[in-house]
């Protein structure tokens, strides 16, 4: 591998680098780390069923590489060099040279640390949150470490190629750099450096105008001789623009002009790694269960090969049908939090074993949804005309691939399947048991006496309102839609709007998504609806039943469920970036709006107050009144609640930015005082913990599952084992692909954008 062009380039963004870190841009070296814990659930899969795990896992750690390229211009970099050191050392071995090197032994942890973030997180941006993590050392010393490595010594070109390439940027805290976002509020490889937000909703409107998905895109933008934007909408595949297999997709790969701005749709994006996802999916299909497991993942690789959302959709039609699968699976571009616009797609894929235990409950939430959907809190006519009885299972996760691990999960995440063939429900349950569980002393904001309640019922409470929040919340609610045909799918004679008194005066027109519709705040808002439809029925006793909850317990999982709701309102404050005025992440500021509406309840239902700690820095307490959930609580909840979902189904974005942004504004005014309350949260924020998870390997005809030691050197070891066949091609796929794109990065010019 030759010296990477892109050097310089990026040596020019990172020149201004900021000042020594924060503790916001650190991963402290006292982080939590968990291993995912799967072993009984793998040991009770057959043989066959463990061949089809083993070959889907693969396919989704190759494609979860992709998310490197859809993170920052320098982390497929700082993957490929922190992978030839630690495959020519291990953690251990490397620690006597660093050591030797002069570094001190906080030091060279500070650096594992950040290694397994990079691993975590897939880039070197937190994927809870979007704020970028550097090395908690000195940029000189990490150097002499790596030049001196035997890594370096093997390949001492390619190395310092490496490292001067990516060492800049990898400890740059120059302002733009600090976040992930569009234009000058942050960076992102979903656009090119260039790319505004304007730009981005011209593109939306181009690919609705041609009923393209944006979900498998990337929008590069380029200026001609006479100073005119071009853009190039790029979707992932393994094939290329000039390939002669005729497809659905081929007549769409041309030029278009649109709105006096010239679009160039190609494909080709991600090739090499889609190729490995490809052939792990052909080779899994051998072991399949059944006939639509098989027609899945045909589909998949349709979709990957030639770049196409229709067969992923198809794919995923099988994929709902598929009911109660021994191992269950999904994989591609599936969420959009982390485009800055909203609608592009994190690769992620998933690979895990049904638990039956805590699926059986479920199983029972399920059976009672439709009886449950009608206690929500608007009319019937803002419902889906026919409940679609999902799958809801509690999954053991062999392997996830992405930049993080949710608690949950509710998908597809395409608006016309949800609406017409369903979804399916998941809770992961080796995930809850280890990423949410909470010492007492670093249980930060509430009272002594909630403490032991708190501990005692967070994790049952949780289990309650994910399978709430995905079932019920994501799980609820009809989109109103006039076809191509100009077809409506609800009554505009006698739908009464319940907010208005009037009959529905807008709604979705064909082309037209949730997604491309409410764009950026889009992810947030249906995250607070489900989230307060998880509050709002975890009052109703016979949702508590299910879950084997009655009298005083039943009480006490109520109040720790809303107690932990308002408390992440105010940890939520972290993920809010001041200079900009915007939040960077879904969920957490869908927990501030929730606080904000309870508070706004009054009647002392919820107070936040300064205090002063006992180490008598500055400190806060919640509290929640529980004699005043259902009196206070629940009217507030039940009018946000409708407004919510009326707002969403009639596609009024310009209410719905109203509502949601008014809810989402953080300032100083009293009582509260938020942006100070912001310093106090920064002041006392516990880092996410990282997850270690198992590898599988074939050995003859039999998988083998290799676990790891909880710790950032056994999160290191099980990255470094992973592609063990050909970890040095990967790297080098990695960096020839950023290298291919890295002027779209290069010093930021004030490139003209199109006419909207």
């Amino acid at each position: 591998m030759g010296e990477p062009e892109a050097g310089s380039e990026f040596a020019i963004l990172a020149a201004a680098a900021g000042p020594m870190a924060d503790a916001q841009y650190i991963l402290p070296n006292d982080i939590g780390v968990s291993s995912l814990d799967c072993r009984e659930a793998f040991r009770l899969l057959s043989p066959t069923e463990r061949l089809y795990a083993h070959h889907l896992s693969r396919a989704a750690w190759y494609g979860g590489l992709a998310v490197l390229l859809q993170t920052s211009p320098e982390a497929p970099y700082i993957y490929a060099l922190l992978s030839r050191l630690f495959r020519a050392q291990d953690p251990d071995q490397l620690r006597q040279h660093a050591l030797a090197e002069g570094l001190t032994e906080e030091e060279y942890q500070a650096f594992l640390v950040y290694a397994a973030g990079i691993y975590s997180n897939m880039g070197n941006y937190k994927s809870f949150g979007d704020t970028k993590f550097v090395p908690n050392l000195p940029k000189e010393k990490l150097e002499r470490v790596i030049l001196g490595s035997k890594a370096a010594q093997q390949n001492p070109a390619e190395v310092r190629s490496l490292w001067q390439t990516c060492g800049e940027l990898m400890f740059s805290l120059e302002p733009r750099l600090r976040h992930l976002g569009l234009g000058k509020e942050g960076i992102t490889t979903y656009f090119s450096g260039d790319c505004t937000m304007e730009d981005a909703k011209l593109a939306q409107d181009f690919l609705d105008s041609q009923n393209l998905s944006a979900y498998n895109t990337r929008l590069f933008k380029d200026v001609d001789q006479d100073g005119k934007p071009r853009y190039e909408v790029r979707l992932a595949s393994v094939l290329g623009t000039e390939s002669a297999l005729h497809s659905e997709m081929t007549s769409r790969l041309k030029s278009y002009e649109f709105r006096g701005n010239h679009f160039q749709v190609t494909r080709g994006d991600y090739a090499p790694i889609l190729q490995k996802v490809v052939e792990h999916l052909e080779k899994a299909k051998a072991y399949a269960a059944n006939s639509r497991q098989e027609q899945m993942l045909a589909q998949y690789i349709e979709s990957f090969t030639q770049g196409s959302i229709e067969a992923h959709k198809r794919g995923s039609r099988f994929w709902i049908q598929d009911k109660g699968p021994i191992v269950e699976s999904y994989i591609g571009f599936i969420e959009s939090y982390r485009d800055p616009f909203g609608s592009r797609g994190e690769f992620e894929g998933f690979v895990a074993m049904v638990n039956k235990a805590m699926s059986a409950k479920f199983e029972c939430l399920v059976a009672s949804a439709e009886q449950l959907l009608k206690e929500l809190p608007w009319p019937p006519a803002f419902e889906k005309d026919k409940f679609l009885s999902p799958d809801f299972t509690s999954l053991d996760v062999l392997t996830f691939s992405g930049s993080g691990i949710p608690a949950g999960i509710n998908i597809p995440n395409y608006d016309d399947l949800r609406q017409t063939e369903g979804f399916k429900n998941v809770s992961l349950g080796n995930v809850l048991a280890v990423a949410y569980a909470t010492q007492r002393e670093k249980l930060t904001f509430l009272e002594e006496d909630d403490k032991d309640l708190y501990i005692r019922w967070k994790g049952p409470s949780f289990d309650v309102q994910v399978g709430l929040h995905e079932l019920l919340g994501h799980g609820s609610g009809k989109l109103f839609v006039q076809d191509e045909k100009g077809a409506f799918n609800f009554d505009q004679e006698t739908v009464i709007n319940p907010e208005t008194g009037e009959q529905i005066q807008s709604w979705y027109r064909s082309g037209e998504t949730w997604d491309s519709k409410f764009s950026t705040i889009a992810s947030s808002y249906e995250e607070c609806r489900a989230e307060s439809v998880g509050l709002y029925l975890c009052l109703n006793p016979q949702v508590l039943e299910i879950f084997g909850f009655e009298g005083a317990d039943a009480e006490d999982v109520i109040y720790v469920n809303w107690l932990n709701m308002v408390r992440a309102g105010l940890l939520a404050l972290e993920f809010y970036t001041p200079e900009v005025s915007s939040w960077r992440q879904a969920h957490m500021q869908a927990r501030f709006v929730i606080l904000r509406v309870l508070l706004e309840a009054g009647e002392g239902l919820v107070t936040v107050t300064p205090t002063t700690g006992t180490d008598g820095r500055p400190d806060a307490r919640v509290r929640l009144d529980r004699n005043k959930i259902r009196s206070v609580g629940k009217p507030a909840l039940e009018r946000f609640l409708r407004r919510l979902q009326v707002l969403k189904s009639t596609g009024d974005v310009a209410g719905g930015r109203a509502l949601y942004e008014g809810y989402a504004a953080v300032t100083d005014a009293p009582p509260e005082c938020f942006l100070t309350l912001r310093d106090t949260v920064l002041l006392r924020k516990e880092s996410r913990k990282l997850i270690v998870q198992p590898n599988t390997r074939l050995e003859g005809s039999e998988v083998q599952l290799l676990e790891y030691e909880a710790s950032a050197a056994g999160l290191i070891q099980s990255f470094s084992e992973r592609f063990p066949e050909d970890g040095p091609e990967l790297e080098e796929i990695l960096t020839q692909l950023a290298t291919a794109d890295a002027r779209f990065w290069k010093c930021p010019s004030e490139a003209p954008s199109g006419q909207a």
